[in-house]
C-alpha cells in the first residue's frame, strides 16, 4: 500500500500524480474532515492499513461499526477495480492484523483503567462537574493518597467519598471546606455515569500501552479498534475516555523526536465531542498534549465533520489534512467551510472553497507536509480503494478475530483486589466492635457501681437496725409488727440478690 515503492512513503490517493503521505511527518499529526457519506471512514481505513503495512501500529474508535470490516480481506467490486487500475495500482485483498477492544466487553476485549489512573480532572470532566466540586474531588484524591487507599473502581470511589463527608470536621481543617451537599452532588454524578456503563471502565486488569503497540510477525503494525457504537451514545464518557488514552501516552512514553516513522498512530473521530463545552483549562491541557506528543513518536489524526470543531490552536498543529465535501447552506456553514478553505495551501489550478463544496464521494482535498515540514500545495484527489474490507464484519468473523487475539486472556476476566472499599469497610467494622465493646463496658461499670450502692444502702439499714435496742416484752411471741418487718427484711435481700444476678448476667442483654 505504499506508494511510489518507497517504503518511506504511504500511497493515499491519485490527483494528476500519486498523492503520498511522508511516514517520517505522520507524527505531525493529521486532520480527516467532511460532511456524512462523503468518505472519512474509507481514508480513515487506508490510512490506518497503510500504517500498518509499514509497521506501525494503530489505534482507532469504531463509531459507526464500518470499520470494523479492516479485518477482513475485501471483495473489490467492478467500480473498485476500475479506480484502482486508473491509479496504477494493483488491488491485492488483504487485512491487517486486528485487535478488537470494548469498553462493556461485548465486540472486543474489555478495557480498563483504574480511577487513580484516570485522576481528578479528567473524571470531573467526565462527571460534568462545576469548579467548586472539582475542588472537592481533589480532596478526596488526596485524602485518599494519604490514608493509602487504592481507589481501582466505582465502588472505591464511592467509598472514598463516604469517608470525607464522615470525617468532614477532621478534613475540613486539613484541606480546606468540604460540604455533604457537594459530596453528594458528586455521588449523584457517579450514578449517572454508572447508569450510562461508566463502570466498565474502572478496574482491574488496567489497560497497559504496550498491548496497544504490537507489531505481528510479519513486521506490520497491529490495528486495535475499539468498537465505540454503543460508547458513543455517552459522549462524554467517549470522548473522555480518548483523552485520557492520549493523556497516558503523553506521560509513560519517552522522547524520541521525529522518528523515521511514528511509534503509534491514534484516530480520534467524532473529534468535537473532545472540545464541545471543554473548559478553558482543559482545552490548554489538550493543546499541550498535541503539541508535545509528536516528539514521542505519536501521530495523532482528528476525524470530525467539519475543522472547524476544533480550536484553532489544535488545528494549527495538523499537518497532513485530507478534506472531503462540505455542504454550506447555513451561515454557520458558510462560515466553517471558509475557515476549512483557508487552512489549505492555495492552488493555482482551483478556488480551494469551491473545490470543498464540489468533491464527490470518495474525492478529498489532500495537503500534506514535505520533508521540510512545509504543506505541500493542495491537490484533489480520488482515494484509492482499500485492500480490506469496506463495511462491518459480522460476528463470526469478530469472534474469530477475539479467539485469535494475542492479548486473549490478559483482560477478559476482572479482578477485585483489595483497595479503597475493603479496607474502608474493614475500618468502619472495626471501629464499631470498638464501639460496642467500649458501649458494654460502660453499662457494665454502671450496673456494678449501681448494685454496689444498692448493696451498701441495704447492709446500713442491717447495722441500724442490728444495733437499735430491743424492746421488752411480756411474751415471747412475736408480735404482728415484728413479723412484718422481719417478712419485708428477708424479701428486700432476696430481691437485691436476684438484682445483683440479673445485673451481672442478664441485665445488660435485656436493656439490648
Amino acid at each position: 500500500m505504499n506508494g511510489a515503492n518507497d517504503p518511506g512513503l504511504l500511497f493515499v490517493g491519485f490527483s494528476d500524480k500519486p498523492e503520498t503521505m511522508r511516514l517520517d511527518r505522520a507524527n505531525r499529526h493529521g486532520l480527516v474532515a467532511g460532511a456524512t457519506g462523503t468518505g472519512k471512514t474509507v481514508t480513515l481505513q487506508i490510512l490506518a492499513q497503510g500504517f500498518s503495512d509499514a509497521g506501525v501500529p494503530v489505534f482507532a474508535a469504531d463509531v459507526k461499526g464500518d470499520l470494523s470490516g479492516i479485518c477482513q480481506p475485501g471483495t473489490p467490486n467492478e467500480k473498485m477495480l476500475a479506480r484502482a487500475a486508473g491509479m496504477n495500482l494493483e488491488l491485492r485483498p488483504d487485512a491487517p492484523p486486528t485487535v478488537f477492544w470494548d469498553l462493556f466487553g461485548e465486540k472486543g476485549h474489555p478495557v480498563r483503567t483504574t480511577v487513580s489512573e484516570m485522576g481528578p480532572l479528567l473524571l470531573a470532566r467526565m462527571l460534568e462537574l462545576n469548579d467548586v466540586q472539582e475542588g472537592v474531588l481533589n480532596i478526596v484524591f488526596k485524602v485518599a493518597d494519604a490514608e493509602g487507599l487504592l481507589l481501582l473502581d466505582f465502588k472505591d470511589l464511592q467509598a472514598a467519598l463516604k469517608y470525607v463527608a464522615d470525617n468532614e470536621k477532621e478534613i475540613d481543617t486539613e484541606y480546606g471546606n468540604v460540604s455533604a451537599a457537594t459530596i453528594g452532588t458528586i455521588q449523584r454524578g457517579l450514578l449517572t455515569l454508572e447508569t450510562q456503563g461508566g463502570a466498565n471502565l474502572f478496574g482491574e486488569p488496567a489497560l497497559l500501552l504496550s498491548d496497544l503497540m504490537r507489531v505481528d510477525g510479519s513486521g506490520r503494525g497491529v490495528v486495535s479498534v475499539l468498537a465505540a457504537d454503543r460508547l458513543i451514545q455517552s459522549p462524554r464518557l467517549y470522548a473522555t475516555f480518548l483523552l485520557w488514552l492520549l493523556a497516558e501516552l503523553f506521560e509513560e512514553l519517552p522522547e524520541i523526536g521525529d522518528p523515521e516513522k511514528p511509534r503509534l498512530v491514534f484516530f480520534f473521530d467524532e473529534a468535537h465531542l473532545l472540545f464541545r463545552d471543554a473548559p478553558k483549562a482543559l482545552l490548554e491541557k489538550v493543546e499541550q498534549v498535541v503539541r508535545l506528543i509528536r516528539s514521542k513518536g505519536v501521530g495523532i489524526y482528528f476525524v470530525t465533520q467539519n475543522p472547524a470543531d476544533i480550536p484553532d490552536t489544535v488545528l494549527a498543529q495538523l499537518g497532513n489534512r485530507f478534506q472531503h465535501a462540505l455542504r454550506a447552506y447555513t451561515p454557520a456553514e458558510q462560515k466553517g467551510l471558509r475557515a476549512a478553505a483557508s487552512s489549505f495551501r492555495p492552488n493555482p489550478a482551483f478556488d480551494t472553497a469551491e473545490a470543498i463544496q464540489a468533491l464527490g464521494v470518495g474525492e478529498a482535498l489532500v495537503s500534506v507536509l514535505d520533508e521540510k515540514g512545509a504543506p505541500c500545495v493542495t491537490a484533489r484527489a480520488l482515494i484509492r480503494p482499500p485492500a480490506s474490507r469496506l463495511g462491518p464484519a459480522t460476528e463470526a468473523e469478530r469472534g474469530a478475530i477475539i479467539a485469535g487475539s494475542p492479548v486473549r486472556g490478559l483482560y477478559d476476566t476482572a479482578k477485585d483486589r483489595e483497595s479503597a472499599f475493603e479496607l474502608l469497610k474493614v475500618r468502619a467494622e472495626q471501629a464499631t466492635r470498638q464501639a460496642e465493646a467500649a458501649e458494654a463496658e460502660a453499662e457494665t461499670a454502671r450496673r456494678r457501681e449501681a448494685d454496689e450502692k444498692a448493696w451498701e444502702k441495704e447492709q446500713d439499714r442491717r447495722d441500724r437496725y442490728d444495733r437499735a435496742p430491743a424492746p421488752r416484752r411480756s411474751s415471747s411471741r412475736q408480735t404482728m409488727g415484728e413479723a412484718f418487718g422481719k417478712t419485708l427484711v428477708r424479701t428486700i435481700a432476696s430481691q437485691v440478690g436476684r438484682e445483683i444476678l440479673r445485673g451481672v448476667l442478664g441485665s445488660l442483654k435485656k436493656r439490648r
